[in-house]
């Protein structure tokens, strides 16, 4: 179990225990022993599995002090964030049964993306927005999970900014990608639970170099946040050992879109020409003339 200053729910705990009813003593005691798993269950089934009623469970959250269950549930994921293995993620969704897969993966991928709807900070987002504009060179930096996110963020913003590099970090010195990295720049950062350190580090490296750092994460409590100028926070709750990017990837299109708008006019003339350019190298499957 968790050292209890490492979380505030386990300090309300600790401080309610002797008030809360024989009901809610066992729930507590439950949470504490199995924190893990009573995150990502019902309030239904968590008063299954310690033999009282939903009600009960619901009362327990509000003598907590907290608005709610869902609230509390909240309190208890960010306690688990940066500890589960995959193992450990695996054993989470054990009981999840075959049939309810499908809907239950992207109904959670849909509540990640709401939940970043009504927490985004929309002044971070333009600030990032006119930083990135207005930078020299743009480094962008996410490994494992957060790779194919880095990659697809680089992909598009090279289609609107001039310079746009993607860090390597498989190579052994990574820091070769941001040797020329200065204060005229940008260094963009995405990394979710548990936090890459080689991304952490790279981040640390370009703000020694005095780059404004944008990063791209779950949590304003992040270490990737700590150290940003601008913190854009995406909700990455998983489902499995595998990471949901839903809510990210739709925040990185947001961040595409709100630069191309205000390079409108250097973005169409770059794809006019593209065009072109693809068209003579054929470069998509098209269909001939009366097929």
């Amino acid at each position: 179990m968790p050292n209890i200053e490492e979380n505030d729910l386990l300090l309300k705990l600790n401080q309610a225990y002797k008030s809360l009813s024989k009901g809610q003593k066992q729930l507590a005691n439950y949470i504490m022993e199995n924190y893990d798993r009573a995150a990502f269950i019902t309030a239904s089934k968590m008063g299954r599995i310690v033999g009282v009623s939903e009600s009960t469970v619901v009362r327990f959250a509000y003598a907590l002090g907290y608005d709610g269950y869902p609230e509390l549930q909240k309190s208890l994921q960010e306690l688990i964030r940066n500890k589960l293995t995959s193992v450990q993620r695996i054993q989470l969704t054990s009981d999840l049964k075959q049939d309810d897969v499908l809907k239950s993966v992207l109904k959670a991928d849909m509540a990640n993306i709401r939940a970043t709807i009504d927490s985004i900070d929309n002044a971070a987002f333009n600030s990032s927005i006119d930083a990135l504009l207005n930078a020299e060179k743009v480094y962008i930096v996410g490994v494992r999970s957060a790779a194919p996110l880095a990659q697809f963020l680089s992909y598009y913003l090279n289609f609107v900014l001039d310079n746009v590099i993607t860090v390597n970090m498989i190579v052994s010195d990574a820091y070769e990608s941001m040797v020329r990295i200065s204060a005229n720049d940008v260094c963009i950062g995405i990394s979710f639970p548990r936090y890459s350190r080689r991304t952490i580090e790279a981040l640390t490296f370009a703000k020694s170099r005095g780059a404004k750092l944008i990063a791209i994460t779950d949590s304003a409590f992040s270490p990737l946040a700590e150290l940003a100028d601008h913190a854009l926070i995406a909700r990455s709750d998983m489902a499995s050992f595998a990471d949901s990017l839903a809510a990210p990837l739709s925040l990185i299109n947001a961040i595409i879109v709100a630069t191309s708008l205000q390079r409108k006019d250097e973005v169409y003339e770059r794809f006019s020409q593209l065009e072109g350019i693809w068209g003579r190298q054929n470069v998509y499957v098209t269909k001939e003339a009366g097929n």
